[in-house]
């Protein structure tokens, strides 16, 4: 048994290097599966990082991007872990782009009290509630915060993706954590 099948069965890791070298060599069905088995997480982060008003879009953006570049795509990592990446990139472009940190955040801690209080057990009310606060979070906190504890970057990456320094990028985590803590648990 080989890395690509468990127990007879194919991994989807193993059907999205089929579907990718398909479409470096232009089959737009071969894509379009890709697309299909990555749409939802790229919109969830699009959604966290960008808000609902703009993930569709950018989401959209995300695969359009992918498709110019996926010749650039080597096969070092997991088609997704690349098209991860690609996704950060295009939403922090977007986010420059907008300018959202006048448009949309508010600097003031306090902004959450405008939020309901949450459903104290495991809802989809809950999640919308979650939600909702990270949007309110101001801009820095908010981008740190879904890099690092909802997609699992490390301090260094983000850094990296937004060309500050790591000390920065725990600080950022660090307030995020301590407002949302404090809105969730009134």
């Amino acid at each position: 048994m080989n890395a690509s099948t468990t127990l007879g069965r194919v991994v989807p890791q193993a059907i999205d290097r089929t579907d990718v070298t398909r479409a470096q060599d232009g089959d737009t069905r071969a894509f379009e599966r890709l697309y299909r088995s990555h749409v939802a997480r790229v919109h969830g982060l699009a959604r966290r990082m960008i808000g609902p008003e703009h993930a569709a879009e950018v989401t959209q953006d995300v695969f359009v991007r992918a498709w110019e570049k996926l010749g650039t795509f080597r096969g070092e990592s997991a088609f997704g872990t690349w098209l991860h990446r690609v996704a950060v990139n295009v939403v922090l472009h977007r986010r420059a782009a907008l300018k959202l940190e006048r448009m949309r955040f508010d600097e003031d801690e306090e902004a959450l009290d405008v939020i309901p209080a949450p459903v104290r057990h495991a809802t989809a009310e809950f999640g919308m509630d979650f939600d909702r606060a990270i949007d309110k979070l101001p801009d820095g906190a908010r981008v740190v915060f879904v890099l690092h504890d909802v997609e699992g970057f490390k301090h260094e990456e983000i850094a990296d993706f937004l060309g500050i320094t790591s000390g920065t990028t725990k600080a950022q985590l660090h307030r995020a954590r301590m407002i949302l803590r404090q809105h969730l648990t009134r």
